[in-house]
């Protein structure tokens, strides 16, 4: 009993279905909460109507409805108001400061396209919140990441040039042409899908989707983890990763993240470091096996895309959503147990996700 299957139904213990998608999970003091979008009913919940949402369990299995952590705005001139979009919503705690710090994808309201593509930052004195909503910025304004190159800092006035000028946000030709990086430089990098990754040295990072999604970064936070260090690099330089999750296992970073392709579901990318700050390599498909209730493989990553690694001891969960973008709040979830071996990990679809 006490089971949850992989794309089934996850009832909570109103026997409601867990509304906590694009979530991350943080474990405090026994108990894991998961925070995730709070969607609403059809192609309306794909922007943000109610806020992000947390749930709490001990085993993983049974989950109580902790409420609405950080709610939006009614307030029409709020950057949180009422249909923005709030995207893949990560919390950890500070151990210094003793808050819990929330890091989320803002798009402002009405900008449809991603024109925004900010982070937001909200802080709380609880890990179920309520959480308060601070501000949100494009990240690293003014600083290069310590892998630039001359040629790219030298490109800052044809940057310059590009402001204003938006771009398909997949693979395609012409942004790998064009000094993205240097049009971004002075007013921040753009930051879409992401993640937080704590260390067990006390460090966090933000990593996210940046330059048209062409490019992902690694960011080291503040000691308050509230803004950005100044220090970060780029990593895979066009290739177009979206979906970042981050952990540490064997003394080694890994990664799991997708390609760009909406809401499609795609191949899962997979990478490797000996350090946060690389070098990243990336490793061959890690799926194996067929989801028995679409039909769909490592091709598709069995119809999911990856929002977070939760460790459980030294077990490394991965979760998934199974996006439904034409009545979202429907969307699923399956979590698999990562199996490391040979300088690799494989993701082997199970019936059933994994629980303490």
């Amino acid at each position: 009993m006490g089971n949850l299957k992989n794309m089934a139904v996850w009832p909570d213990n109103n026997n409601v279905h867990i509304n906590a998608h694009g979530g991350g999970m943080l474990h405090h003091n026994g108990v894991y909460h998961w925070y995730g979008e709070h969607k609403i009913g059809g192609e309306a919940g794909n922007v943000a109507h109610v806020g992000v949402h947390v749930y709490t369990s001990r085993d993983l299995a049974h989950w109580t409805d902790a409420g609405i952590a950080l709610p939006v705005s009614n307030d029409p001139a709020s950057e949180i108001t009422r249909e923005c979009v709030i995207e893949r919503p990560k919390v950890i705690f500070n151990a210094k400061t003793g808050k819990f710090v929330m890091w989320f994808h803002l798009e402002h309201k009405g900008n449809r396209w991603y024109e925004t593509s900010r982070s937001g930052v909200a802080v709380a004195d609880s890990p179920t919140g309520p959480f308060t909503y601070l501000r949100s910025f494009r990240p690293d304004a003014g600083v290069w990441p310590e892998n630039a190159t001359t040629e790219q800092k030298a490109a800052l006035p044809a940057g310059r040039a590009l402001r204003g000028r938006a771009f398909h946000g997949g693979p395609n030709d012409e942004v790998p042409a064009l000094p993205i990086l240097a049009r971004d430089f002075e007013d921040g990098q753009m930051s879409r899908d992401m993640t937080l990754f704590l260390d067990d040295d006390g460090k966090a990072y933000h990593i996210f989707s940046s330059e048209e999604n062409s490019t992902l970064h690694i960011s080291l936070l503040n000691d308050d983890f509230l803004s950005h260090a100044g220090k970060y690099i780029r990593v895979f330089e066009n290739r177009w990763h979206e979906a970042p999750a981050v952990c540490k296992h064997g003394g080694r970073y890994w990664m799991i993240s997708s390609d760009c392709t909406g809401w499609g579901p795609n191949a899962a990318r997979a990478a490797t470091a000996p350090t946060i700050w690389g070098p990243w390599r990336e490793l061959a498909n890690p799926c194996r096996g067929v989801n028995p209730l679409n039909g769909l493989g490592p091709e598709k990553t069995f119809g999911g895309q990856s929002t977070y690694i939760l460790p459980v001891g030294e077990t490394m969960i991965a979760m998934f959503d199974a996006w439904r973008p034409d009545d979202a709040i429907d969307g699923r979830y399956f979590w698999l147990p990562m199996r490391f071996e040979d300088g690799a990990f494989t993701l082997e679809w199970v019936e059933n996700a994994p629980r303490v």
